[in-house]
């Protein structure tokens, strides 16, 4: 009896042991995993940072009217499911009307895709290469308010 009481105890210190240890290990990759977490997070914004110059250079070669006077980022850097960094921003102090969003691949550094709101395309679009069918930028231009469309042929430089 005092033998089973024995192996009794220390059956439980045993099971208290092995318990504590895994709870321990368990709580030690949690915590190792938020360290790496936190250091993907600092590498994604140095990249962003760095590519800041390309993104900027991408816009100003789609602005072939030379609207763009400023460009603006945001300060906020998120990381999508598929690993890209994105990084928002917007042109000409006009968040609401001119904003992009670019998406950077960490591992080619490179500049993955662009999209922009629908404004900001427009102020990219090149006519010159819709000549043979006019009633495109023509319903385009119905469509806006007299104060839009003379603010959009300022935009693109058919009007001072």
């Amino acid at each position: 009896m005092r033998n089973t009481m024995k192996f009794s105890i220390l059956f439980v210190v045993v099971i208290i042991s092995v318990t504590a240890f895994i709870v321990e290990y368990i709580n030690q990759s949690l915590s190792d995993d938020v360290v790496e977490e936190k250091s993907d997070e600092e590498k994604a914004e140095e990249l962003a940072k760095k590519m800041k110059p390309k993104i900027e250079e991408h816009l100003h070669k789609r602005d072939i009217h030379h609207f763009i006077k400023t460009i603006t980022f945001e300060k906020d850097v998120t990381i999508n499911p598929m690993g890209d960094i994105i990084i928002d921003g917007y042109i000409n102090n006009e968040p609401e009307k001119f904003g992009f969003s670019a998406s950077l691949q960490y591992s080619a550094k490179k500049i993955g895709s662009m999209s922009y709101d629908p404004e900001l395309s427009y102020r990219f679009k090149d006519w010159d290469k819709f000549k043979d069918e006019p009633e495109l930028k023509e319903n385009y231009l119905k469509r806006l308010s007299e104060k839009e469309r003379e603010q959009y042929l300022k935009d693109i430089g058919e009007k001072e």
